[in-house]
Parts: C-alpha cells; structure tokens; sequence
C-alpha cells in the first residue's frame, strides 16, 4: 500500500502489512510480536555491566521551554499514515515537539487541527511528531537508549526504534528495523522489541514483550529502554533487566541484515491498526516525554 506524501518522510509499520517508500510514504512501529524461544515469556535478568565505551551520540534536551530539538541532531517528518491507519498528522517545527526548559523533549498528540491538514481519512482529528536522525547520525553496534515516560490512554503508541540506513536505496524490510520500545496503549504495563527483516516483517517480526511487575504502568515513571547491540547479536533490556536476545539462528535461515549502520526514530503516533482508535477515556493532550537518547561504542 502506498502512503503519498511531502518529502521527509521514511517507513512505518502495520500490524498486518509493511510497504517502503522513502520521501514518499510515512510508516511507523510494530506487529504482532513473537514470544521468546520455546513460548518461555520475557523473564527479567541482569543486563552484563558494559565494557569501556565512547558516547557517538547524545541529547539530553537542554533548552529553553518551548525550543525546538537540535536541527543538527534530528529533523521532523511531516504528513499522515495510512498504511497503519493512524489517525495523527505529523507537523514540523515545535508545534508538537518541544523542550520543556526542565531537560526533556516532549511529543505532544492533540486532539486540535489547527493548519486544515488533510489525512488518508479526510480532515485529520489529531495532531503529533515524529523526529529521525537519518542524514544527521547512523551508526552500527553499541549500547543504544532512551530514557522514557510514555502516554497512557487507549490509543496511543509511542515508539522508540532504528531503520537501516540504507533505507533509501535498498527499501524496507530489506533495510532492516530494530523496534527498542513500542507500548500500545491497551497494555500500559507492557513494551515490545522487535526485528523486521527480509521474510519477517510485519506480523511475522521477531521479538518479545516486557511487563512491568505488580500491575505497574510505564506511564507512571520514566524507564530506560535500550538494546546491546553487536555484529550477529541484539540484546533488548528495559532499566537493565535483559528481556530478549537475537541471533541469526532465530530466523530460520532468513537473511540477518543488522551487521550495518541504523538511524534513530522516535515517535508518538496516535491510533492504527494496532492500538486501535483512541476513546472517550483518551487523555489529551498526551504526552511522550524523553529524558535523553544515547549511544555508546565499544572502544
């Protein structure tokens, strides 16, 4: 399915399906998710302590209130999504993603459409951002994270997660997706991690959930989701609690296509085939708010 819109735009998941379409079409996050070898759930353990490491890329969001985000580090994706049937309408600038003078970047979805934009729906009922790092940062092996609070509500579906970058030459799935954090908003204590690749993409991605104990939800504290990163391995953790790790041998003989360079993406994407569609107990404004994003490289 083909999503066309103006320029800057770079893939997005369904749940069902995934197509790519750089600079023409706007995808987002995950699918339906694959549990851990042998159907075992997502037990926590102890991320190991990492090795010696050099910072090759890091905002922690230092500004005044109302800022925009570090043109040199990030940029804004602007359109709609209708190959997820999001209802949101990603807008540029510091309309929905600002710094809030405390060290935080906040992704704000408002149920507003102050500009008449137009979605795949007709006029769009809400408002959101989307920020990436393609063109700006990429890089291959390492500690990635993001320290995070997410939105509550039914609806939402903050997201955290890399594209290949070479994206605009090779096309998705070809390119490769490491999903670090997806949270829907039915399951407010749980997040997802996920590999999108040639032959497992979309409802076949490889990954696992995390549920917080005790009937805890993310939206209640900030947590760090991060994946430990090295040539034929990937290893998710969310606050350093290991939930789940890759390897080629989990692919039934699918192509690995993560020994490469990745982009960054973050977003709040409001609706689609996944969460479904927010309601009269939808909170809004809602809010994605990001302490710091990181990566770190093995000397």
């Amino acid at each position: 399915m083909t999503v066309h819109l103006p320029h800057n735009a770079v893939p997005t998941r369904s749940r069902r399906r995934r197509t790519a379409l750089y600079a023409a079409s706007l995808l987002c996050c995950s699918a339906l998710l694959a549990t851990l070898p042998g159907g075992a759930s997502a037990a926590p353990g102890s991320a190991s302590a990492p090795a010696p490491a050099a910072v090759s890329f890091e905002d922690n969001f230092d500004g005044p209130a109302g800022a925009a985000v570090d043109g040199s580090k990030w940029q804004l994706e602007t359109g709609d999504n209708v190959n997820n049937h999001e209802r949101q309408f990603y807008t540029g600038g510091n309309d929905n993603a600002a710094l809030d003078g405390q060290g935080n970047l906040v992704i704000t979805a408002r149920k507003e459409n102050p500009g008449n934009y137009q979605c795949w729906y007709g006029t769009c009922e809400y408002t959101s951002a989307r920020l990436n790092t393609a063109g700006k940062f990429a890089a291959a092996y390492g500690h990635v994270e993001a320290r995070v609070k997410v939105p509550r509500g039914q609806g939402m579906w903050p997201a955290f997660w890399m594209l290949g970058d070479d994206f605009g030459n090779v096309g998705w799935p070809q390119s490769g997706e490491i999903d670090v954090m997806e949270n829907v908003g039915f399951e407010p204590g749980t997040v997802h991690g996920t590999l999108h690749g040639p032959g497992y993409s979309g409802a076949e991605g490889i990954g696992a959930g995390y549920t917080l104990p005790n009937g805890a939800a993310f939206a209640d504290d900030f947590h760090t989701f991060a994946v430990d990163w090295a040539p034929d391995s990937i290893t998710w953790s969310v606050d350093g609690n290991v939930f789940q790790r890759r390897t080629p041998a989990d692919l039934g003989g699918k192509e690995w296509v993560f020994n490469k360079p990745f982009f960054l993406i973050l977003n709040l994407a409001v609706g689609g085939y996944w969460p479904g569609d927010p309601d009269g107990s939808t909170p809004f404004p809602s809010q994605l708010v990001v302490d710091h994003v990181r990566v770190t490289t093995n000397d």
